[in-house]
């Protein structure tokens, strides 16, 4: 890409409590070989020093009492981009990632999301379990895109902020509808989820069924196949899957597991996001 032409890019991390991760986002923001970005954090009022690390690296905090989807949707509004790139304050970009990014979406304007590939870090086995299963995701409609056309985001209206379930699904979704596609770079985002416990992924997975009724209403054509068991079933009959048996076994025990609980989740009265 010509330097004198280098749109620029947002950024936007919704943050709460994350000291720890954060710098590490911020810092794989600031290597990239891609350089015109602006970094949006909308924090939700943080107790701990994530205001200060966004400051000293140049970001701009907007501080907000907000659910995930809703604080992507404030970053959004305040970008001033003509793409938007929404990160989780855990995550770290490859270094190519946003010119990829930048150079797919210029290459085709009927382009209107990109997914990022991810690879779980961590050393728990419910990380190592999820490094394994993701690989065998490639332009799925479980992943979900990061990337997105600003015009074209805050025309769709942005996220659907009274879901939680695959709420990160629900603005593709709805770009698709106005006549736009998705497409999927080879550069990646590392996730990192060094602590992450099979406690706390079946917690998430029962909070995220509580609205999983709603989803299905709103967002049915994705949700049937997003939630078949079937699909992923079919993605993992791949003989490559099969190379490392006992993490074969081991993604279906757990996706049997979280499914369960997913269901449990969404027998409960389902939560309304809605102001």
């Amino acid at each position: 890409m010509k330097r004198e032409y280098m749109p620029l890019v947002s950024v936007v991390i919704p943050t709460y409590n994350s000291a720890r991760t954060l710098p590490i986002a911020l810092r794989s923001i600031k290597t990239q070989r891609y350089h015109n970005i602006e970094i949006i954090i909308v924090d939700r009022f943080s107790e701990d020093s994530t205001p200060d690390i966004a400051t000293r690296f140049g970001a701009r905090v907007i501080q907000a009492d907000a659910e995930r989807a809703e604080a992507k949707n404030i970053g959004l509004k305040a970008a001033k981009g003509q793409y938007v790139l929404f990160l989780d304050s855990d995550m770290e970009l490859t270094s190519a990632v946003i010119q990829e990014c930048v150079d797919t979406a210029e290459s085709d304007p009927s382009i209107g999301a990109i997914i990022i590939p991810e690879l779980t870090v961590g050393s728990t086995w419910p990380a190592k379990i999820r490094r394994y299963e993701r690989q065998y995701y490639q332009n799925t409609y479980i992943e979900s895109p990061r990337f997105y056309r600003r015009d074209l985001a805050l025309q769709a209206g942005g996220f659907d902020p009274t879901v939680v379930f695959y709420e990160e699904a629900t603005l593709v979704y709805k770009l698709e509808k106005m006549g736009y596609k998705k497409a999927r770079i080879k550069s990646h985002i590392l996730h990192h989820e060094k602590d992450l416990s099979f406690r706390q992924l079946i917690r998430k997975k029962y909070y995220y069924g509580k609205t999983l009724r709603k989803y299905v209403v709103r967002y049915r054509e994705y949700a049937t196949i997003q939630i078949n068991p079937g699909y992923r079933l079919r993605l993992f009959l791949k003989k490559s899957f099969w190379t490392q048996p006992h993490m074969a076994i081991a993604v279906l025990i757990l996706k049997g597991l979280e499914y369960f609980v997913i269901r449990l989740g969404a027998l409960q009265p389902t939560i309304d996001y809605e102001k």
